[in-house]
């Protein structure tokens, strides 16, 4: 449980989808910090409606959600997890916050200092580690309709391009993961 002392913090891995994320994140869980998935709120509406999980319904899930509550809707769903989060440890790791509302309501509203982190690479390397999961792979036509569709529709590239610090993957797993410890090392990070 975390200290009275200790003021909540959240680091907010950000990036179009394959630059490695998600890697960061389960490192950084392993390591002992909270972490949240943002896209675990649509996957979860997804299974709660009885439809299979793919990344067309996803992608109707996430777009409904802002239709009708608005651009931060995922946002504002997630608040509640990610205080609960911050109250049990000091540190919590937020998995693929989307767009620029949802990163102007979480700045506002999530009670904690937050700090940005890109997680960036070459498309054609993103391209490739998509095709190539074992999850939900995709083919690089499915991969840049749904850059264009992330880019266009969820605000994606706004919280990318105000990011704090920015972590290229370009090379090995192990070079990216050495350089996100050295960041969080440096930044007072710990679980």
């Amino acid at each position: 449980m975390r200290q009275p002392n200790q003021a909540p913090r959240a680091l907010a891995l950000v990036g179009m989808p394959g630059a490695g994320k998600t890697l960061c994140a389960q490192h950084l869980q392993g390591r002992g910090f909270a972490q949240f998935r943002f896209g675990s709120i649509v996957v979860d509406e997804v299974v709660r409606r009885g439809w299979p999980v793919t990344p067309e319904n996803e992608r109707l899930v996430r777009e409904e959600f802002r239709s009708s509550e608005g651009m931060d809707a995922i946002a504002r769903r997630a608040l509640p997890h990610l205080r609960a989060a911050l109250a049990q440890q000091r540190s919590l790791v937020i998995d693929g916050l989307y767009g620029f509302s949802e990163y102007k309501t979480l700045r506002a509203e999530l009670d904690a200092a937050m700090v940005v982190v890109a997680v960036v690479s070459q498309r054609r390397l993103r391209y490739a580690r998509l095709a190539a999961r074992p999850e939900r792979p995709l083919t690089p036509e499915e991969a840049q309709r749904r850059d264009y569709q992330e880019i266009e529709t969820l605000e994606k590239g706004g919280p990318i391009a105000i990011a704090d610090y920015t972590l290229l993957n370009d090379t090995t797993p192990a070079d990216l993961l050495a350089a996100l410890d050295a960041l969080t090392a440096a930044l007072g990070f710990y679980p």
